[in-house]
């Protein structure tokens, strides 16, 4: 089978494909509930589950084109996958995209790490991997695997077009973990958009799109975790046609000896973050730059945080860190008449 053959049945699995909800869904059966002209399904992706409810007056249950669409969505960025675009790109120099949707996740992650000075850069990879936090064990990395692995990183050492994605020095690798859910949540959330549905809520792993108003016509609200006690929430928040995603090591981490190793790792240092901050949700316009920025912030900690989070009016930010054994929130103005009663 030639190269064209391939992309023609590829193209042709999107089309089929194409032809949280928040924390308290999460226990609903694996199918779809009616709720008058709203429905809830569950599922499992991307090594996490998603929730969605949305309106529709004809009452398609729409479990299996979304399963589908998220299905040919990981066999493009999932480098979990062995034969995934992503690993593929990761084993050789060069990778011609079959699939539309590495490359909008490329431009997305290189316009954050240009505007986070590399906080946020997918080419961590190895480090990630080393750290135990890809498809390799746990271990523990020393100061020299460190440094070697260093001379990996950087998003200049990649080129890309519309096309294809190329390494400029060999063993560059890519880990698009922290803005696969949030590309994730808008691709489905466009495909709710194509099937006429206005009104809805989509989840993938905490990541969060809405779009419309919820059964009761009223504007989505959406609880974000408390770091301190996961299961609670800190807050609770409106969204408007946004998207929110949260980046945090409450979740994501393991302990050796008693002490705790964590999945954020500093692009610039190769060492795991240890300031004060505890988590960092941000709303945008969509989710994968929702979910991009708050691994950034993530990394950088409040002060430098704040300066990035000034010159970008267009994201609302709550950063939830630890002052002397006191926890306080920074939120940006915006975000304050967002907040509401949980």
């Amino acid at each position: 089978m030639d190269s064209n053959q391939k992309k023609n049945i590829i193209y042709s699995i999107v089309l089929l494909a194409s032809v949280a909800i928040v924390w308290w869904v999460r226990n609903q059966p694996d199918t779809a509930v009616s709720n008058d002209t709203y429905l809830s399904i569950v599922g499992q992706t991307m090594g996490t589950t998603y929730n969605i409810k949305y309106q529709d007056g004809q009452q398609r249950d729409l479990k299996s084109s979304v399963d589908s669409l998220l299905e040919v969505f990981n066999q493009s960025v999932n480098h979990y996958l062995p034969d995934s675009e992503i690993t593929r790109f990761n084993q050789q120099d060069t990778l011609h995209f079959d699939l539309p949707y590495f490359y909008p996740v490329l431009k997305r992650s290189d316009e954050i790490v240009q505007a986070t000075d590399g906080a946020f850069d997918p080419t961590v990879a190895p480090l990630v991997n080393a750290w135990g936090f890809g498809p390799e064990d746990q271990r523990l990395p020393d100061g020299n695997t460190i440094d070697s692995l260093l001379q990996l990183v950087g998003f200049d050492k990649i080129e890309y077009t519309t096309e294809y994605v190329a390494k400029t020095i060999p063993d560059v690798s890519l880990n698009f973990s922290a803005i696969a859910k949030g590309a994730g949540v808008d691709v489905v959330g466009a495909f709710l958009r194509e099937q006429g549905v206005g009104n809805f809520m989509v989840e993938i792993g905490g990541e969060v799109v809405c779009r419309g108003v919820n059964d009761k016509g009223e504007t989505w609200k959406i609880g974000i975790d408390d770091p301190n006690q996961v299961g609670n929430m800190s807050a609770a928040v409106t969204l408007d046609n946004q998207a929110i995603a949260t980046s945090g090591n409450y979740r994501n981490y393991y302990e050796v000896d008693g002490k705790r190793y964590a999945h954020t790792i500093d692009p610039k240092t190769g060492q795991q973050v240890t300031h004060s901050v505890l988590s960092v949700s941000v709303i945008a316009d969509d989710c994968m730059t929702a979910d991009g920025y708050a691994t950034a912030f993530m990394v950088l900690g409040l002060e430098p945080s704040k300066e990035i989070i000034a010159q970008n009016p267009s994201l609302e930010v709550l950063i939830i860190y630890d002052d002397n054994g006191t926890t306080k929130t920074f939120q940006t103005e915006g975000l304050k008449d967002m907040v509401v009663n949980s």
